[in-house]
Order: structure tokens, then C-alpha cells, then sequence
């Protein structure tokens, strides 16, 4: 393992950054849209079932559920605001994004300049490379290939795999909202 580490050069560092900083995020988000975080039983039961809404502080659907009892008589508002909650679950993506497109272009730019490497050191007299020149060359342009990949395939899955639980998220609060609307109405 550490031979492949050697083998990616100066390409290592960024793509070590790319892989702590991925890591670290899908862990994160996966800690923080956990479903008691977001729609915690006990207030989606209350809300349901029409009982008193009691429960589930700190989460997502509580700081919905404050706005909206203290802005009852403008829906829009409501709304705007779960987009806005909604919009704090997605914290992170942009860079999960940004990684798993940086992470594969450079293990390609590792394959360029590895293989720059090799036909630099093309001895004009003898039209063979250096055998240590031509050995490092390859090994640099394979290497950060396997790990610009490595890094972005889980990164691209999870980033996927949160991505639809905010949209299931966004599909459940706004039918919670809708039952919401429609019992405050009634009060």
C-alpha cells in the first residue's frame, strides 16, 4: 500500500485531501440526516395522528413545526422556509461534487505526466528510455489513475445515496406540511 502512495508522486498530497475531506463528509451528513435528526417518530406521529405536538427537539421538522405556529396565517412563508431546512440537509453536497470531479481529473493529469515522463527520457542516440525514468513514469500515470478512481467511486455513491434520502426527506416534510396547514385551519 505504501508503495502505491510512492508511486503517485506529488499527486498524492491533493488526492489525499480529496479522499480526508470526502470521507468526512459523507460520514458527517450521513450523522446528520439520520431520521431522528430530521423526522423524529414522536412529532410525525403527532402530526398524523392529530394529538398534541410534543418532542423531537432540534430536528428539522421541530424548527418547521416553530415557524410555521408562529407564522400560521402565511403559508408561503412555511413553505419557504422548509425549502430553507431542506436547503441545510444539502450542506456539503457542492464539495462532494466538486471531489468526485477533481479526484479523477487528477489521475489523469498523474497518467499525463507520468507518461510525459516516459517519452521525455527517450535517449535520442539509442530511441530506448531510461529503464528508472521509464519505471517511475508508468508507475506515477497508473497510480494516480487507481486512486483519482478510488477516491471518486464512493464519493459519487454516497453523494448519491444522500441525495435521494434529502428528496425522500423533502417528499415526507411536505406532506407533513400539508396535514400541518390543514389541522392549524381548523384551529
Amino acid at each position: 500500500m505504501l508503495e502505491i502512495l510512492k508511486g503517485a508522486g506529488v499527486f498524492v498530497y491533493p488526492l489525499g485531501l480529496c479522499s480526508i475531506v470526502g470521507i468526512f463528509l459523507i460520514f458527517e451528513r450521513l450523522f446528520a440526516l439520520r431520521r431522528a435528526a430530521v423526522l423524529p417518530p414522536d412529532l410525525v406521529n403527532a402530526i398524523v395522528g392529530g394529538t398534541p405536538i410534543a418532542g423531537g427537539e432540534h430536528s428539522v421538522l421541530a424548527r418547521i413545526i416553530s415557524f410555521a405556529e408562529e407564522h400560521r396565517h402565511d403559508e408561503g412563508a412555511v413553505k419557504a422556509f422548509a425549502r430553507l431546512e431542506l436547503n441545510r440537509m444539502e450542506r456539503g453536497f457542492v464539495f462532494l461534487e466538486i471531489i468526485i470531479g477533481a479526484a479523477p481529473l487528477l489521475g489523469l493529469l498523474g497518467t499525463v505526466t507520468g507518461l510525459v515522463k516516459v517519452f521525455g527520457n527517450i535517449s535520442a542516440a539509442t530511441g530506448m528510455p531510461d529503464q528508472a525514468a521509464f519505471t517511475s513514469g508508468i508507475a506515477l500515470a497508473l497510480t494516480t489513475t487507481v486512486l483519482g478512481l478510488t477516491i471518486a467511486i464512493p464519493c459519487l455513491v454516497g453523494s448519491g445515496y444522500l441525495n435521494r434520502r434529502v428528496e425522500t426527506y423533502a417528499v415526507q416534510i411536505d406532506s407533513l406540511l400539508e396535514r400541518l396547514d390543514a389541522r392549524m385551519s381548523r384551529e
